[in-house]
């Protein structure tokens, strides 16, 4: 049950807030990272509530690297100067 004045939003609503697809925001709802309420008809709609929360949280910390690596200043090597 939803709180008095605590408005109910659809997928592209929240979409719309977060600049993304609202399939992200079903991907999210199914991951936990922000609760969902069905509708009688099976469709998503998300806790105003909820939503500014999850807008007020610090980003999300970065992706743990991919083991492609980039090439930093100590992978550098100067060369001498060719002599000719």
């Amino acid at each position: 049950m939803t709180a008095p004045g605590d408005r109910l939003l659809t997928p592209g609503e929240v979409a719309a807030l977060f600049g993304v697809d609202p399939r992200t925001v079903a991907r999210w709802a199914t991951s936990g990272r922000i609760g969902a309420l069905r509708t009688p008809g099976g469709h998503r709609r998300y806790r105003e509530s909820d939503v500014r929360r999850l807008l007020g949280r610090p980003t999300d910390p970065p992706a743990p690297p991919t083991g492609r690596r980039t090439r930093g200043p100590s992978d550098l090597t100067t060369a001498s100067p060719r002599r000719g």
